[in-house]
């Protein structure tokens, strides 16, 4: 069996209401999404290091992009400082549903948030 240097290699988050889905990430994030229509999909793209071998996604809105609390769930890196990040997320109008906490001694922390969409996310950071 081959292993592989990364378990994932992109990710897409459903969305419904583009517009607002943009403002919400772009606001929890501090940038400006850059976006861009691949074919009859809407596509909203999160800052990622590509040179330096990061691994990237985006937000999509089109045809069997439905958000869901109930999917897979994706960690979004959440900065050196989870919290940062963190602090953005209701005041952009999305809903902290499990607060930041230590994963582990030496492992870092996460937080489970709901999107503007209905998504829950986890959000990871080292410290």
């Amino acid at each position: 069996m081959e292993i592989l240097p990364h378990a994932l290699n992109w990710f897409e988050i459903p969305v419904t209401d583009f517009e607002r889905a943009k403002k919400f990430y772009s606001a929890i994030y501090d940038y400006e999404m850059p976006e861009q229509q691949f074919g009859p999909n809407r596509m909203g793209f999160l800052l990622f290091e590509r040179n330096k071998g990061g691994i990237g996604g985006a937000i999509v809105k089109g045809e069997n992009y439905v958000p869901s609390a109930n999917g897979a769930r994706i960690y979004l890196a959440g900065g050196n400082d989870l919290s940062v990040v963190l602090d953005r997320v209701e005041k952009s109008g999305g809903k902290i549903v499990f607060p930041k906490i230590l994963i582990g001694p030496g492992l870092g922390y996460m937080a489970y948030i709901n999107d503007t969409e209905g998504n829950m996310l986890g959000l990871f950071s080292p410290h």
